[in-house]
């Protein structure tokens, strides 16, 4: 890359590791969009490999309740490995378009529900089968539409977390679902020179993650979950126009 685009694409990871560090997700869909004005998309998707899950493990390790976290979400996890492993779907690179415009049309109505105070209930005691349950739709999806937050996100919301340990636990589950994704689309196939690239762009992420996590402090309970929610619901906008553009282009 000449150094304008440099300069280019290392803001737009700067960003989008802001965008992640005040909500906890978005770092894919908002690098995408920025990358693609400047990027031709496969180089934009291998650029974001080493930033998308290595921001999730540092969101999961800085929460500062790590452990708490996993004893709390060790069932949607393990859940989400199973389903990835045992899905009926089609793999991501055959579900097609479909299969990321449906997820983004929940996403979108999930935002938009929470923004008028509809929430999934707390799972209570029914939290050993619902977690687990949760975890294997999630890998299931995961899967078939490269797409890591539904229904993973409505069920962490629904355990009544705060802030910071939400924002953990969804760094978690990420890191989880990037692993079962990498290894569905086979990982060992990786070109080492796009990983060089991918880890030039850690910095930018890390930084903006940082800014983000900084903002996110200053923020009190009730304005992060209308953010949150915010997010939620543009979130799922992006993946459905981007899924229909691509169903268009075909």
């Amino acid at each position: 890359m000449e150094m304008q685009q440099l300069v280019a694409v290392a803001a737009v990871f700067v960003v989008a590791g802001t965008v992640k560090g005040v909500t906890g997700l978005g770092l894919p869909t908002v690098a995408i969009a920025g990358l693609s004005m400047v990027l031709p998309l496969a180089q934009a998707a291998a650029l974001l490999v080493l930033p998308s899950l290595l921001t999730n493990v540092w969101q999961y390790l800085r929460c500062g309740v790590a452990w708490a976290v996993w004893r709390r979400t060790r069932g949607l996890c393990l859940g989400t490995a199973a389903g990835a492993w045992l899905s009926p779907l089609p793999e991501v690179a055959s579900a097609g378009p479909w299969a990321q415009a449906l997820t983004g049309g929940l996403l979108a109505f999930y935002g938009l529900a929470g923004l008028v105070g509809l929430r999934l209930p707390p799972p209570g005691r029914h939290d050993a089968w619902i977690g687990p349950a949760m975890g294997l739709a999630t890998g299931a999806l995961t899967v078939a539409s490269g797409v890591f937050v539904m229904p993973s996100v409505p069920y962490l919301q629904s355990l009544g977390l705060n802030k910071d340990t939400l924002v953990g636990a969804l760094g978690l589950t990420f890191t989880v679902c990037t692993l079962c994704l990498w290894i569905s689309l086979g990982a060992g196939g990786v070109r080492t020179d796009a990983l060089a690239a991918s880890a030039s762009m850690l910095l930018p992420a890390l930084l903006g993650l940082g800014l983000g996590a900084f903002a996110r402090q200053r923020l009190s309970e009730a304005a992060f979950k209308r953010g949150f929610q915010i997010a939620i619901g543009a979130l799922g906008l992006a993946m459905v126009q981007r899924a229909l553009a691509s169903m268009g282009a075909a």
